[in-house]
């Protein structure tokens, strides 16, 4: 099973690092997929990126759904992880609903954010045989009421409260924990500190077990806001732009 596998790629035992992007759609998932990434997240992020909403807060279960579905269709070999929506996972008997939906579209795991405040959700989908990665430090799902993305894990109380929730984590049964916008040396200590593999975004480039990305980012195609850590290896928006000018500067013209 993927996700069994995925549990014991620890860097520090030698293992290749996790390698993650997020998909949204059928095309981009079937690129990434042959292209032998570990994991195609259906992350909420599509919220911004594909629907052009301002934060995850407004994305849906049917927008999740609708999503991962397409991303199902287009991979054959990458694990295929589903967000929980916003207010889709606030007791146990939800999430397990709300987790069961995803997997009928087609994930074959599901992350949720939160740490020892949601372990009975977590516990409830993991009892159903469901794997869950976790995510802790940054939660962009609580970016309103914390008005604004900030780092993580920056004091000496914020750094144990995380790795008291990444050690609950392991212990419940999560398969891997995100850490997003999580301070460097904090993220290394989590990292070190449990067996179980750490997925980073934002923590720097070394201190995780893998990294994930926002495939938007990494290709160039939504150049209106790029992330301070993210390393564009494309540009998709400038190459289109310049396509499409091409496309209207010969419409009617002789080939």
């Amino acid at each position: 099973m993927i996700t069994s596998s995925l549990k014991s790629r620890k860097v520090r035992n030698g293992a290749q690092p996790i390698s993650a992007l997020t998909a949204y759609d059928y095309p981009t998932a079937r690129l990434l997929d042959e292209s032998a990434v570990d994991i195609l997240l259906v992350g909420d992020s599509l919220g911004m990126v594909v629907l052009g909403y301002p934060d995850t807060t407004h994305v849906t279960l049917d927008h999740m759904t609708h999503h991962i579905s397409a991303v199902a269709r287009g991979a054959q070999n990458a694990l295929i992880l589903g967000d929980l929506p916003y207010n889709t996972y606030n007791t146990p008997e939800q999430a397990l609903q709300t987790a069961q939906a995803l997997v009928a579209a087609g994930a074959q795991a599901v992350k949720l954010e939160g740490g020892v405040e949601k372990q009975a959700e977590i516990e409830a989908i993991i009892k159903a045989g469901i794997p869950v990665i976790g995510h802790l430090g940054m939660l962009p799902q609580s970016v309103v009421e914390e008005g604004g993305y900030k780092k993580k894990g920056k004091t000496e109380e914020q750094a144990m409260s995380l790795l008291a929730s990444a050690k609950c984590l392991e212990v419940i049964g999560c398969t891997a924990i995100i850490l997003e916008s999580v301070v460097a040396k904090t993220a290394q200590h989590i990292t070190d500190s449990i067996n179980i593999p750490t997925i980073g975004i934002g923590c720097g480039r070394t201190t995780c077990d893998g990294e994930v990305a926002v495939i938007t980012d990494l290709v160039g195609s939504y150049p209106w806001f790029v992330p301070p850590f993210a390393t564009p290896r494309a540009e998709v928006a400038e190459a289109t732009k310049k396509a499409v000018s091409e496309y209207i500067a010969h419409v009617g013209k002789p080939v």
